[in-house]
């Protein structure tokens, strides 16, 4: 995962990834058949532990605790993943224009990802943190939308800043809640 999220899916090679793996490529092409496949599994993984963090959140929000933001989730991800999703996700739908089995899997990995967000903004809203009359669909992609702009901001450097993720989170929030 950090070397396809460091890099780019194009510009990994198996070689790299055997090397940050610390195996051999024989053993890496024994547990996949290629790279794509790898990239797959990558992806897979890495939105298993974006779930884990988004499912702690809402848990916590659940008995009372804050709502959680794009930025406070990618963050918490980076410390425990070191690898942030949407950069896979970004690299994915670069490859997906010229590779088909790329972008099925693509449009199929971002719904299961939108019907996710939308079930804990719904859980959100059944715990009172998020107005009754949000649209938990449409809200879903909206986040959705914000964490692909922290990895646009996270590869651009310099695009947006923590004061800038702060007043969005702070404006979302503001929303969500029904408060302003």
């Amino acid at each position: 995962m950090t070397v396809f999220s460091t890099g780019s899916y194009s510009g990994a090679t198996t070689a790299d990834i055997a090397h940050e793996a610390g195996v051999s490529e024989p053993i890496l092409y024994r547990h996949f058949t290629s790279k794509r496949e790898l990239y797959f599994a990558c992806l897979d993984e890495a939105w298993r532990r974006l779930r884990q963090v988004f499912d702690e959140k809402v848990a916590l929000h659940e008995q009372g605790g804050p709502l959680p933001t794009p930025r406070e989730m990618a963050l918490r991800l980076r410390e425990t993943a070191h690898v942030l999703p949407p950069n896979l996700w970004i690299q994915a739908l670069t490859e997906a224009g010229e590779d088909p089995e790329i972008a099925r899997y693509l449009r199929r990995h971002m719904r299961d990802v939108h019907d996710f967000m939308a079930d804990g903004i719904r859980r959100s809203q059944a715990a009172g943190g998020i107005a009754a009359d949000r649209d938990p669909d449409a809200e879903a992609w909206i986040f959705l939308a914000g964490i692909l702009l922290l990895s646009v901001a996270d590869r651009l450097g310099g695009l947006l800043d923590d004061e800038d993720f702060a007043a969005i989170a702070a404006q979302r929030i503001r929303w969500l809640s029904g408060s302003g």
